[in-house]
């Protein structure tokens, strides 16, 4: 269930949803911090294969949901781990009321996580901001929905041709075009993706398709190039 990712980073791909009827692959990442915790970047469903795997490599410290629609279950991986704390992407609490939200992330990470993971908030947009992570140990940067790289297996004719026309299907994906029409303050917009560039990831870790690393750092350049037009 576990697939390793680098040095104490494991993927777990989810089962497909439907987001205004779009097939999306889904994915979530298991982080093992110094503390032994684990941290968990945008949960998929808790099956009990899924909680057996997870709960070998340690107990759970942190529920991550990135964004406001990265929360569909959550629930599920709190209530197995009440001891975690749930850390609301931006705009998200406000959204959503029912889940327990301990806390809210915000542009530069808290101290339960900074010295091996950084973070920002990447804005510009007020319908869908999204926190980025850089794992310095597997020198991983983690997005999820600003950019997308879906597998042409896993889609029918129809959705690959509508991805491709989207600019999400591999191997050349990037950000949606959809997403960058609600990105209406570029200022803010480039200077997070300055300084998510700053990183020196050599891989990137994405929620909906096949992951970069090959080139990675190449691909996330050009896949935000659009910023400056």
């Amino acid at each position: 269930m576990l697939e390793p990712f680098g040095e104490d980073i494991w993927l777990v791909d989810g089962d497909p949803v439907r987001m205004l009827g779009i097939p999306f692959e889904t994915r979530m990442t298991v982080v093992r911090l110094a503390s032994g915790g684990l941290w968990l970047h945008s949960p998929v469903a808790a099956s009990p294969e899924r909680i057996a795997s997870v709960e070998a490599l340690g107990p759970v410290a942190h529920v991550v949901a990135p964004n406001k629609f990265h929360h569909l279950f959550v629930g599920p991986w709190l209530d197995r781990f009440p001891g975690a704390r749930a850390w609301a992407g931006p705009g998200l609490a406000e959204r959503v009321t029912h889940l327990p939200w301990t806390h809210e992330l915000g542009d530069s990470p808290p101290a339960d996580w900074a010295a091996e993971i950084d973070q920002l908030v990447f804005g510009g947009t007020t319908i869908l901001p999204e926190s980025v992570f850089f794992h310095r140990p597997s020198a991983s940067l983690i997005v999820t929905d600003i950019v997308q790289n879906h597998r042409p297996e896993k889609n029918s004719r129809f959705w690959r041709l509508g991805k491709k026309l989207n600019g999400i299907l591999a191997p050349d994906g990037g950000c949606p075009r959809d997403w960058r029409l609600t990105v209406r303050d570029r200022d803010t917009a480039r200077a997070a993706r300055d300084r998510m560039l700053a990183w020196p990831f050599e891989r990137v870790v994405l929620s909906h398709g096949a992951c970069l690393t090959d080139d990675a750092h190449a691909h996330i350049e050009r896949a935000f190039r659009w910023l400056d037009r």
